[in-house]
């Protein structure tokens, strides 16, 4: 029987935490966090849980909230990983997070290196740190390495994700408009040919047809995977030559827009002789997204414009002496099936089932490798187990291969 520790139960750990309650292995979920009130809500829904308040601020404190945990799960910012890892260690327990970055403290590249370089302080005691679990990164990365294992060696990896929920109600991202601002208006990072390369935000605009989706707008968009793929890129991925991530829908064509209006700026500009950062006054004047189900169904009730989404993996390379393309289409609940299934939105539900499921595979013992890594090092049994656990959840994938006679 497994004892886990969820730190942060905001959207996506109360999603696991949730989850964790029906694990037949597990005998304990706490529920961790700096608000005692959430953590309050979220363990008084489960027959396992129990609530902790605590400040990931302060390693003693996480240290003592988990003694006795086989795992923690870190639903936090990635600012608070290093403490979160040293809590994990402190107690022997196992470590998961959903992201490497961006942090305050250093740069996109130095974050992603920064966790890496905890893995011989894990694989010394025994134990497994699992970074990057979600939807993107996470599955993402779980697909790129299914795909690749077809080739003999692989030229490029794309990711896209296409988000189309757009409500009536005005609602412009489903999670953090503060972090999906912030995103969108750092320069991404592009890995090819042994470099990493930063573009400008919101670089390379280019039609991309999709399955069943027909033409969509994507553009460059910083996060994880070029990183952890370039880093891993003769290890794990057949040496591959070029690793992109794009992203696109009506939520990166008004952060676009405000971005070129100057209005996703940090730096302070004098109006009618006040000090404003712009920046702030956006995210200020920007509507949240709706959180608890009554809010969801306000914004179902109102009406919907377009459920409309892509999350496709293509990876590219050589088979056989010839050029080989595997896309790899994975589709979830939109907001409406969401709300049915478990009173929650499309994000959490993507997004915290696909975390969840690297959760399951700690307790119930399917990971064995030790260390600090990124999903796409899993072996061919854990991610075999991965795609069919979430096939269960209704997170399907369609597999298909193109591949050029001569």
């Amino acid at each position: 029987m497994k004892k886990v520790i969820v730190v942060g139960v905001g959207a996506q750990g109360s999603t696991i935490a949730k989850r964790l309650d029906e694990e037949a292995n597990v005998s304990e979920v706490i529920c961790a966090d700096y608000d005692q009130k959430a953590a309050d809500d979220v363990a008084g829904k489960l027959k396992k849980g129990r609530a902790v308040q605590l400040n990931a601020r302060n390693v003693s404190e996480i240290t003592a909230a988990a003694q006795g945990c086989d795992l923690i799960v870190n639903g936090l910012a990635p600012d608070f990983n290093m403490n979160v890892m040293d809590a994990a260690l402190a107690v022997g327990a196992c470590y998961q997070d959903l992201a490497s970055g961006p942090v305050s403290d250093m740069d996109f590249i130095s974050a992603v290196k920064r966790c890496f370089s905890r893995s011989e302080e894990f694989e010394a005691k025994g134990l497994t740190a699992l970074i990057n679990t979600g939807s993107a990164p996470g599955m993402a990365n779980v697909l790129t390495r299914h795909g690749v294992e077809k080739l003999d060696s692989c030229d490029r990896i794309d990711i896209f994700v296409y988000d189309e929920i757009w409500s009536k109600k005005f609602i412009p991202f489903w999670w953090s408009p503060e972090t999906a601002f912030a995103d969108m208006a750092a320069e991404p990072i592009i890995y090819k040919n042994g470099e990493f390369v930063r573009v400008p935000p919101f670089n390379n605009p280019k039609m991309t047809e999709f399955k069943g989706a027909g033409l969509k707008r994507m553009t460059d968009h910083e996060h994880e995977e070029p990183v952890t793929m370039g880093l891993l890129a003769d290890k794990v991925l057949k040496g591959v030559k070029e690793v992109n991530f794009r992203y696109g829908g009506p939520g990166l064509e008004l952060a676009e827009s405000l971005y070129k209006m100057g209005l996703l700026s940090s730096e302070k500009l004098e109006v009618k002789g006040q000090q404003i950062v712009p920046m702030d006054i956006i995210e200020k004047l920007t509507p949240p997204a709706p959180k608890y189900p009554d809010e969801i169904k306000a914004v179902l009730d109102e009406g919907m414009v377009s459920e409309d989404g892509v999350f496709l993996v293509r990876v590219t390379g050589q088979k056989d002496g010839r050029t080989s393309q595997i896309d790899l289409y994975c589709y979830a609940p939109g907001l409406t099936d969401a709300y049915q299934k478990a009173g929650i939105t499309h994000e959490s539900y993507f997004t915290g089932q696909a975390a969840f499921l690297f959760t399951k595979m700690f307790v119930n013992d399917i990971i064995t490798t030790r260390g600090c890594f990124p999903p796409e090092c899993l072996e061919t049994d854990e991610r075999n187990y991965y795609l069919k656990e979430a096939a269960k959840l209704d997170i399907v994938v369609d597999e298909i291969i193109e591949t050029r006679l001569y």
